[in-house]
């Protein structure tokens, strides 16, 4: 991984912005499609937004989208953890705490509330979403404006520029 990477850190992006990450196909076995922002990889994205849809399959997943004002976000939140095979391997206990974080999570994620999300980029049907490992429901009136110029100012004074450094 080059130093002009965003890969490991949760970048901070608005709708518009996540939504135009061009997607490649990679040559790791775990992440087949990597996605970049002006040339530089990224794989983790903070997003915040308003629940403008909700659709939840119990006890397999709840998709939902969050839409920032540039754009709708969409989201899926595994909640499968106790029939995947994918955890078939991992300690019972480990398992019963993700599935219960799971279920949690799917509780807070209501349709009108401001959600924070954190989670993998990855690819449905060529779309890009956000696989979403937390959720926070935000209270404060200003935190949708501050998570605007925190976007804003870190694409300018950050991404921008280790975009830059790799033309």
């Amino acid at each position: 991984m080059s130093s002009n990477s965003l890969h490991t850190v949760h970048v901070k992006l608005l709708a518009f912005d996540l939504n135009s990450l061009t997607q490649s196909h990679s040559l790791s076995s775990s992440d087949p499609i990597s996605f970049h922002r002006k040339g530089v990889c990224v794989s983790r994205v903070e997003a915040l937004g308003v629940v403008v849809t909700r659709d939840l399959k119990p006890g397999k997943f709840l998709r939902f989208s969050i839409d920032d004002g540039t754009g709708c976000i969409q989201c899926i939140l595994w909640l499968n953890q106790l029939t995947s095979p994918y955890f078939s391997k991992r300690c019972p206990s480990d398992v019963r705490a993700i599935a219960q974080m799971g279920s949690v999570h799917s509780a807070r994620v209501q349709i009108g509330h401001v959600a924070r999300v954190r989670g993998r980029i990855t690819s449905f049907r060529g779309s890009v979403q956000v696989t979403v490992d937390d959720v926070v429901v935000e209270r404060d009136p200003n935190s949708e404006i501050l998570h605007w110029l925190e976007c804003v100012s870190l694409a300018r004074k950050r991404y921008d520029v280790l975009a830059a450094n790799i033309r």
